[in-house]
This record gives structure tokens, C-alpha cells and sequence, in this order.
């Protein structure tokens, strides 16, 4: 499967995707270890992929999503953005609602 396969094959199994690097236990980067620690204080349910352990996938997912850096929070196949994007959110009260409708629409692993 080509690498752009498995990216949508994610997005389309995950409502709440978050690409980082490393995973929400064990972070390899400030940004992403904010990013899932803001989504586990609003109980959003999300999957997580380390895109340290996929060197093709950490290559292609920036021309993928349009997006240089991780990580990378999707929303049903959609980017919202990084950590700052993920903070302002959280900040609105906007990254509640948006677990909510995850959650409602089922199925985050």
C-alpha cells in the first residue's frame, strides 16, 4: 500500500487523528507531547501515530496534509492544524466541542 493510502486509511478508521512524534505516554518532542496532553484534558478520544517509527510516512505526511511540521491534528480526514492551532482551540473552548462531535460520530480508538 503506498504511503498516501496509509495516511487516509487512518483518517478514514479515526474521527480524532494526531500525528506526532512519539506517543502520548512517551512524547519525542515538547510540541507534540502539549498537543496530546490538551486533548486528554478535554477527554477527546484520539488515536495517535508516531511518526517517528514510519520514515515514509514522517516524509510524505507534510506534502500530504500541506503542513511542514508535527504534529498534526486531523478531524474526519481534515487538518485543523498543529500545536499552537490545538492550543487556540483549546483556549476557545472550541477543542471540547470538536472531541464532542468526535465522539458522537463514533468510533476513535
Amino acid at each position: 500500500m503506498d504511503v498516501n493510502d496509509r495516511i487516509k486509511a487512518v483518517l478514514d478508521t479515526h474521527p480524532l487523528v494526531l500525528f506526532m512524534k512519539g506517543t502520548p505516554q512517551f512524547p519525542m518532542c515538547g510540541f507534540s507531547s502539549r498537543a496530546a496532553q490538551m486533548l486528554r484534558e478535554v477527554g477527546a478520544p484520539f488515536h495517535a501515530v508516531n511518526v517517528l517509527e514510519d520514515p515514509e510516512l514522517r516524509a510524505a505526511l507534510p506534502r500530504y496534509a500541506n503542513w511542514p511540521t508535527f504534529p498534526q491534528l486531523f478531524l474526519h480526514g481534515e487538518l485543523l492544524g498543529g500545536c499552537d492551532i490545538t492550543l487556540e482551540l483549546k483556549a476557545s473552548g472550541e477543542l471540547q466541542r470538536l472531541a464532542q462531535e468526535a465522539t458522537l460520530r463514533g468510533d476513535a480508538a
